[in-house]
C-alpha cells in the first residue's frame, strides 16, 4: 500500500510514517526499534464524532494522532461529559493503561475528521521484555501527559475564563508578536469544554478579550496584538 486515502486525498504513507516517527512518543524510542513498530502499527479514518473507544473497553493498542483532533472525556454521574484533553498531530495517548493491561479510563471520540496509528499493545510489551529502555521511554512519553494536566489544572485554578482562552489562542499563533489570525481548530462546545466552562461562559469570555484586540469572525479568531493579549494572558495580578 503506497497510500491512504484522507479527505478524499491519497496521502502518501511514507509521510504519516514521518509523523509517527516525529511524535514525541517515537522520538523517546531507541531507533532501532522504531522501523519494526512502523511495519506492525495499523492506520483508521474517523469521521468527526466517531468512537475510537469507550470507557471501561480494554485498552489494547497506544495511539498516535497523524491528523485532525482527538478528544478524550470521561461521563460524569450526571451524565455531562467532562473533556480531559484533546491530542492532534504527533500526540500519542494510551500508554501506561495500553501497557498495563487496564481498561480505558476515558472515551476517545474523533473531534474532527482524523488519521490515527495504533500501535498493538503485545508488540510493545515484547519489546519492553526485549529492551528495558523502551520502558523509560514511554515512562517518559507518560510524565509529559501527566505534566500537561498538571497545567491544565494551574490554569483552572489560578487562570480567569479569558485568560485561559487567551491562552488556548496564544498557542495556536505562530510566534509572532505582532497581528495573528487563526483557524479554531473544533467547535466551540469542546474548545468550552476542554478549558473547563460552560458555552456561554466562553462566549463571554470572547467578548471580554475583545479589550485586548481579539475578534471572533465565525470560525476564525483575529487578534491584532500579540503580545498585549501575551501579556494579559500572563498577568496574575
Amino acid at each position: 500500500m503506497h497510500g491512504v486515502v484522507c479527505r478524499g486525498k491519497t496521502v502518501p504513507l511514507e509521510m504519516y510514517k514521518m509523523i509517527a516517527r516525529n511524535s514525541l512518543f517515537m522520538r523517546a524510542l531507541p531507533d532501532v526499534h522504531v522501523d519494526a513498530i512502523l511495519s506492525q502499527a495499523t492506520w483508521r479514518h474517523f469521521e468527526r464524532g466517531e468512537t475510537l473507544f469507550m470507557q471501561e473497553d480494554s485498552a489494547d493498542a497506544i495511539h498516535i494522532v497523524l491528523d485532525g483532533w482527538v478528544k478524550l472525556y470521561r461521563m460524569t454521574r450526571g451524565g455531562t461529559e467532562a473533556v480531559v484533553s484533546v491530542f492532534t498531530r504527533g500526540e500519542s495517548f494510551g500508554e501506561a493503561v495500553a501497557l498495563r493491561k487496564l481498561p480505558y479510563p476515558v472515551s476517545g471520540e474523533a473531534a474532527t475528521n482524523c488519521e490515527v496509528m495504533h500501535i498493538p499493545t503485545n508488540v510493545m510489551l515484547q519489546l519492553v521484555k526485549q529492551d528495558p529502555e523502551v520502558a523509560l521511554s514511554i515512562l517518559s512519553s507518560t510524565f509529559t501527559h501527566l505534566h500537561g494536566l498538571v497545567t491544565q489544572l494551574e490554569q483552572l485554578k489560578a487562570k480567569t475564563a479569558p485568560q485561559r482562552v487567551a491562552e488556548f489562542l496564544l498557542a495556536l499563533c505562530d510566534g509572532t508578536s505582532e497581528d495573528c489570525t487563526i483557524q479554531l481548530p473544533y467547535d466551540k462546545v469542546l474548545i468550552a469544554g476542554r478549558l473547563g466552562m460552560k458555552p456561554e461562559s466562553l462566549s463571554r469570555a470572547f467578548s471580554r478579550l475583545g479589550t485586548y484586540g481579539v475578534r471572533i469572525d465565525k470560525s476564525s479568531a483575529i487578534i491584532s496584538d500579540v503580545q498585549r493579549l501575551r501579556d494579559y494572558a500572563r498577568d496574575d495580578g
